[in-house]
């Protein structure tokens, strides 16, 4: 998570998150915290909320039936997750996400099981029409509590260099 403080008035501080272009380094490794344990009713309501009426994802006694013997996460949650987990690091000042590749589910991911993610840096470069503002292309990996990469994918998004980001214009 990046936090950061800046003096707003006498005595008067405001927190900040997020890079600019400017903080991601090709390279870097970004270890998103806190974890989050999924619960029962995080599965099945986001698969109720999305109208994914597979039975894996809320039906007990269906899913005892499978190989894995017990409902698993619905995959577009864990994507869900992971990218919240990295927004405080990668994309709090972005203006716009560019898009999601070659997402992997890996592993499969149960109610019960606490998800970690990190994100590598793997290229970056100035936008050629927005001259405040840069293309930041990373990897965000996710992990069980085991250590286990459950998925993994490639996110591009255009970030605002500084002195150009919505939350400098409005000083917030």
């Amino acid at each position: 998570m990046v936090q950061n403080i800046k003096q707003v008035g006498e005595n008067r501080f405001r927190e900040t998150f997020g890079r600019h272009y400017e903080g991601f380094h090709v390279g870097d490794i970004y270890e998103h915290r806190p974890g989050r344990t999924i619960t029962k009713t995080d599965n099945t309501w986001f698969t109720l909320l999305t109208m994914n009426t597979h039975p894996m994802h809320f039906d007990d006694e269906y899913a005892k039936e499978s190989e894995f013997g017990k409902c698993i996460v619905c995959s577009p949650f864990t994507v869900a997750l992971m990218v919240g987990m990295s927004v405080t690091d990668c994309s709090q000042k972005a203006i716009a996400n560019l898009g999601w590749d070659d997402i992997k589910m890996t592993y499969p991911l149960f109610e019960g099981d606490t998800l970690t993610a990190e994100s590598e840096v793997l290229e970056k470069r100035e936008s050629k029409s927005r001259p405040g503002a840069g293309i930041v292309t990373i990897r965000t990996s996710g992990f069980n509590q085991d250590g286990k990469l459950v998925c993994s994918f490639i996110r591009k998004m255009l970030i605002a260099k500084e002195g150009h980001s919505v939350e400098d214009k409005v000083n917030y």
